[in-house]
């Protein structure tokens, strides 16, 4: 079923131009604004470029959604395949199916949400060309990592996106950038030097580097020893971008410095890129090599999960001086261990619940770094313990809106039933409980029952961040000194008061803005939405993950 009749050809310029367009629109954003579309000054004017731009390649998604028939998501659609490089039987080879079209829709919703934030609030930093064209070579880079089905076509995709990272957070980021961007650079090259290594040996050793043709043939033209160094090789790159602990140790350090929406496309969208490349390439192309490793990678993913969750509730306590955007990122390390535990059941219910939680991820950690980016442009700080202490009734009180938004954020992400974070978690559980034959039942339900208790250790860490920064403390030693920086409000300083004791009338922060609010609210509709009717999702994956599992057989 379609929802509009659209033409095979009308879909393949559709998806070829979802691509492409971003780095034309990345080489326009370079060059100067043609007469009568200069708009007040060449700033506003590339600004509003990237919010057309990043605007037509949503809608074409869209409209590529409402062309894709999904009576049959597993198979490939709006398919390209072009000879590139004979030689090397390289072949500009496109297409989408279940799995991949929801991750094109979260890419370009999240960098079209991010150019309209940016219009109204660009980051302090270089030229704004710089920053629109960069923004779009990665958008470029991530939609393309979604759907090429060429293997080294996917590791230059992959690699693609590396360099606008990098000038996002060295060039507009905070404190440390610097070293923060070096830190990702490196960690997620090296990973990606050895990536190279084990696409080369699969492509050698099977005659062709077609992701169909290799899905196909399930690992048959692979002898096991060739899956298992192949799936070590290509593994680790992945694992590093996903980030899977111990590799992580990049992502807290990339998204404290990041602008904030660095912070949201790096955790909404550069994430999944790892998680989907288990998914895509290892489970169908190396399944002996994954069974072998599966009990390993399921044991990182709930040492993860608890790591990340035991990181977070450090931060949050008080007297920790924990900053708010790390929280947040450690959290992503957590969360991402769901995705690795589902992917490592090698069940179709362990799987689906893997791509469910990465898009849910998406959705909400995109809005709880927007927030939590709005919260450090108000206060000046993400300090926990400053914005814990800066007023008695914190943002409940001050920014009504925003506070609760935050809190709708932060329940989202604990995995509260009726929301999107709960049937990823949920399902990925369940896949533990029953894992795929081969694979031992005791030691993956000890994982799952791991993984619950980390869901326990997520809900307290955020609940502690709600009381904290929505509701304050009144403890003395929380409070802002006469000499810490004042908060920003709606009608001026804030009026000093005596330690401990509470202001007369709590002064107001800005609450949300009319573009805030236009960035945000798809965000928070579609956690709700997701979580309320999972089967949107679910019904597009559950066909291609059953045929992916089974070898290329419907």
């Amino acid at each position: 079923m379609t929802v509009i009749d659209i033409s095979a050809s009308v879909m393949q310029f559709l998806l070829a131009f979802v691509v492409v367009a971003p780095l034309l629109g990345a080489v326009a954003a370079l060059l100067p604004a043609p007469p009568g579309l200069k708009g007040k000054n060449p700033d506003q004017a590339v600004l509003r470029h990237g919010v057309t731009a990043t605007g037509a390649v949503l809608i074409a998604t869209i409209v590529l959604a409402v062309g894709f028939d999904h009576d049959h998501p597993a198979t490939m659609q709006a398919t390209t395949d072009i000879s590139w490089i004979p030689a090397l039987d390289v072949r500009i080879h496109l297409g989408i199916d279940g799995i991949s079209l929801p991750l094109l829709l979260l890419t370009a919703l999240l960098t079209f949400l991010c150019a309209l934030y940016s219009y109204f609030k660009l980051p302090a930093g270089p030229s704004p060309k710089a920053f629109v064209a960069l923004v779009l070579v990665l958008e470029s880079g991530t939609l393309a990592t979604f759907a090429v089905l060429d293997l080294l076509l996917f590791f230059l995709a992959f690699e693609m996106v590396l360099i606008p990272m990098y000038f996002l957070i060295a060039r507009w980021g905070g404190g440390q950038r610097q070293a923060a961007a070096w830190k990702f650079i490196l960690y997620t090259l090296l990973g990606s030097v050895v990536m190279l290594l084990g696409i080369l040996l699969i492509g050698l050793k099977s005659g062709t580097f077609d992701m169909v043709a290799l899905a196909t043939d399930n690992g048959r033209g692979l002898t096991t020893s060739v899956q298992v160094i192949a799936i070590l090789a290509i593994g680790l790159g992945l694992a590093v971008k996903t980030p899977m602990w111990p590799l992580h140790s990049w992502l807290p350090d990339a998204h404290t410095a990041a602008p904030t929406v660095g912070s949201v496309l790096l955790a909404g969208v550069l994430l999944k890129m790892g998680t989907y490349g288990f998914v895509r390439i290892l489970l169908p192309i190396a399944p002996d090599g994954m069974r072998t490793f599966a009990p390993y990678l399921a044991a990182f993913a709930v040492v993860g999960i608890v790591y990340g969750s035991l990181a977070c509730l450090a931060l949050a306590r008080t007297g920790a001086k924990g900053d708010l955007k790390r929280l947040i990122a450690y959290s992503s390390v957590g969360h991402m261990g769901f995705v690795l535990l589902g992917i490592a059941t090698m069940t179709p219910t362990g799987v689906n619940g893997a791509l469910f939680a990465n898009i849910a991820h998406g959705l909400i950690t995109g809005l709880l770094f927007f927030l939590v980016g709005a919260i450090k442009d108000r206060y000046g700080t993400a300090d926990l313990d400053t914005l814990a202490g800066a007023t008695g009734a914190a943002l409940y009180g001050r920014a009504p809106r925003l506070g609760a938004l935050l809190a709708f954020a932060a329940i989202a992400s604990l995995g509260l039933p009726g929301l999107a974070g709960f049937w990823g978690e949920m399902l990925t559980l369940f896949g533990a409980y029953s894992p795929a034959e081969g694979l031992s039942r005791p030691a993956f339900r000890t994982f799952m029952a791991i993984g619950a208790f980390g869901t326990l250790l997520t809900a307290a860490y955020m609940l502690i961040v709600v009381r904290r920064v929505c509701m304050g403390e009144h403890t003395p030693h929380s409070r802002l000194s006469p000499d810490d920086r004042a908060p920003q409000t709606a009608g001026g300083p804030e009026p000093s008061a005596a330690a401990g004791a509470r202001p007369a009338t709590t002064p107001q922060l800005a609450d949300i803005q009319t573009y805030e609010a236009a960035a945000w609210t798809p965000l928070a509709a579609l956690t709700v939405l997701a979580g309320l009717w999972p089967a949107v999702l679910l019904g597009l994956t559950d066909p291609a993950v059953q045929k992916l599992l089974a070898g290329g057989k419907s």
